[in-house]
């Protein structure tokens, strides 16, 4: 029996690949430059499906995949019917409020919050008393304040190298995200062998401490 593990496309699964590979796993058709999508160990029984960083929880949840890594804040946003195993040290951010230097809005008053993570966006602001009427966008967030869509905007920043091109600035770090694995509630139960044998693999990459912060 295959154990299926969904993983998010970009540098986390370049990671997570990396270290599956130099703890025995093959993968014979893989490689950064490939096109394809999924990637068997037939010996070792494990399927590697390579998906857009919002699928990763849906895969695991509808059993698609038995396990998977995604960005915490993928998890934050919607509720997932998952189990959380560990927190990675890959895909290390923060979630920001950034904004012009000199145009800090005055949050006695409303303040309009351009957005790819509306869950999150308002959940911080609830948290501290300010009205917000947030814009939910797909992508190119920057551009919100730019063209006067919102005062400001909350997004992840690594660099900051995009903001600072934008004429922006990071006004406050609100969340640090970085990569979770997650679990499929019944393979966690049938196939728990197969996902220790993964767990051992990522040892290198496992952020030791609480798994929710």
């Amino acid at each position: 029996m295959y154990l299926n593990i969904a993983l998010a496309k970009g540098r986390v699964a370049k990671t997570a690949m990396d270290n599956l590979i130099s703890c025995g796993f093959q993968f014979k058709d893989y490689s950064l430059e490939s096109r394809k999508l999924i990637f068997s160990d037939d010996e070792k029984k494990v399927k590697i499906t390579l998906v857009k960083s919002p699928d990763v929880p849906v895969y695991v949840e509808k059993g698609a995949a038995d396990i998977g890594i995604v960005g915490k804040d993928i998890l934050l946003e919607e509720n997932y019917n998952v189990y959380e195993l560990l927190k990675l040290k890959v895909g290390k951010c923060k979630m920001c409020i950034a904004g012009f230097k000199d145009k800090v809005p005055d949050y006695s008053k409303k303040v309009i919050v351009g957005t790819k993570y509306p869950v999150i966006t308002k959940n911080h602001f609830d948290q501290i008393g300010v009205l917000t009427d947030i814009v939910k966008l797909n992508g190119s967030v920057e551009l919100a304040p730019i063209i006067g869509l919102s005062d400001i905007i909350v997004d992840i920043v690594e660099s900051g190298g995009t903001l600072k091109e934008n004429g922006l600035v990071v006004h406050e770090s609100i969340l640090d995200i970085s990569a979770r694995l997650i679990a499929n509630t019944v393979s966690l139960k049938t196939k728990f062998d197969q996902i220790q044998k993964v767990i051992d693999s990522l040892d290198p990459i496992i952020e030791r401490g609480p798994v929710n912060e």
